[in-house]
């Protein structure tokens, strides 16, 4: 059985928070998360290309919800769904076992800029016609996170 998404972060948070930590202390605060932001953005952006394409699902709902599904594995994600159409899925995430544990950490702000950012990054990656917007997030001390992915009409 693969490791589930929640416990890759776990695994991942052991290097990445001390190299995030001496990079902030290096080069400071912002300058270091504009690096990691970008560089992580890159990869999830690629992750989301080669999920959009391996999956080959033109409705939108199905698509995202069956990708959350997958990071929502080992009861690390409790969604309300809102709405889930061919051009549409909304959500709300009520629980969040990633926020559970970067506050456990100590490292709330750390779990936002190597998790939550990697949310539009992925986007990004499903193409052009596919929008998110978040304005809320657990990790950043919400009650939820509010996920609105649509699907927009690009101009021919």
């Amino acid at each position: 059985m693969s490791v589930s998404v929640i416990e890759q972060a776990k695994i991942q948070a052991q290097v990445l928070i001390p190299l995030v930590k001496a990079l902030q202390a290096e080069l400071g605060e912002a300058r270091a998360n504009a690096l990691v932001r970008k560089t992580l953005g890159d990869l999830y952006r690629r992750y989301g290309e080669q999920f959009w394409r391996a999956k080959n699902e033109p409705d939108l709902g199905k698509a995202v919800s069956s990708a959350f599904g997958t990071y929502a594995r080992d009861d690390a994600l409790e969604l309300e769904v809102i709405e889930q159409s061919h051009d549409a899925f909304a959500f709300d995430v009520r629980r969040c076992a990633y926020a559970e544990f970067y506050k456990a950490l100590g490292a709330p702000e750390l779990g936002f800029l190597l998790v939550c950012t990697a949310d539009f990054a992925t986007a990004e990656g499903f193409g052009p016609d596919i929008s998110l917007t978040r304005t809320q997030t657990i990790m950043q001390g919400a009650s939820h996170c509010d996920f609105r992915y649509r699907r927009t009409r690009v101009a021919d």
